[in-house]
């Protein structure tokens, strides 16, 4: 089998530090702690809805989530949700991100974004770094109607760039990204930065890489 041609990255955490949203919480009264429950919370949210056939905006769902996690001190309560939100239009890309971009493209593969959040938050986010030319699409599950983990959001990407599955390498630092790429016939890349345990419940990647520029190594 040759190697893929398209490499598909998700972006929240994957591209994105993620890590400043916890200072967005403490800024409207709110525990630091409470940024990685919020988060994971609207992922929970997105992939039940989808689950039972219907669909939602991350922004919506993180919107609702926020109402409903933030501490009742908080006294502006739908100010504090914009400051929360807004952070993520102020986020950087992980210090490994932009050489290994470059490196992918330097190896002739075409680079995409398939997130579970709008488009115009991975735009943002790559024209910050220096990068969003080297993306040929930044694709959303908006536009797909499905969130990922559901197959056809990775479907939707093979027909938006034209190729079969079997020709994308889906780029994630979540293993549940990972496994519903693979179920989808997707070749998948597990970016494990910070030495975690992949589980096995979930299909194993096809390879495991510290970093994006490691990727960039092995594919080329």
């Amino acid at each position: 089998m040759s190697g893929p041609s398209v490499v598909v990255f998700d972006v929240n955490e994957t591209l994105s530090d993620l890590r400043p949203l916890a200072r967005r919480f403490e800024g409207v009264g709110a525990p630091a702690s409470l940024a990685t429950l919020w988060f994971a919370s609207v992922l929970r949210e997105g992939f039940a809805l989808t689950a039972a056939g219907a669909s939602a905006r991350f922004a919506d769902i993180g919107r609702e989530m926020l109402l409903d996690l933030l501490p009742d001190s908080v006294e502006d309560r739908a100010a504090a949700v914009e400051h929360v939100l807004g952070g993520f239009m102020d986020l950087d890309v992980h210090p490994d991100v932009v050489p290994g971009v470059r490196a992918l493209r330097d190896a002739g593969l075409r680079l995409v974004t398939m997130s579970n959040g709008a488009s115009a938050v991975a735009e943002r986010l790559l024209d910050r770094a220096g990068v969003r030319d080297e993306f040929e699409q930044l694709l959303s599950v908006e536009d797909a109607g499905v969130w990922k983990p559901a197959a056809d959001a990775y479907r939707f990407v093979a027909e938006r760039c034209s190729v079969g599955v079997e020709q994308l390498v889906m780029v994630a630092v979540h293993p549940w990204d990972t496994d519903g790429a693979a179920r989808a016939g997707l070749r998948t890349a597990w970016v494990d930065r910070d030495g975690r345990h992949y589980p096995q419940y979930a299909t194993p990647p096809t390879w495991t890489v510290p970093s994006v520029e490691a990727l960039a190594t092995v594919l080329a």
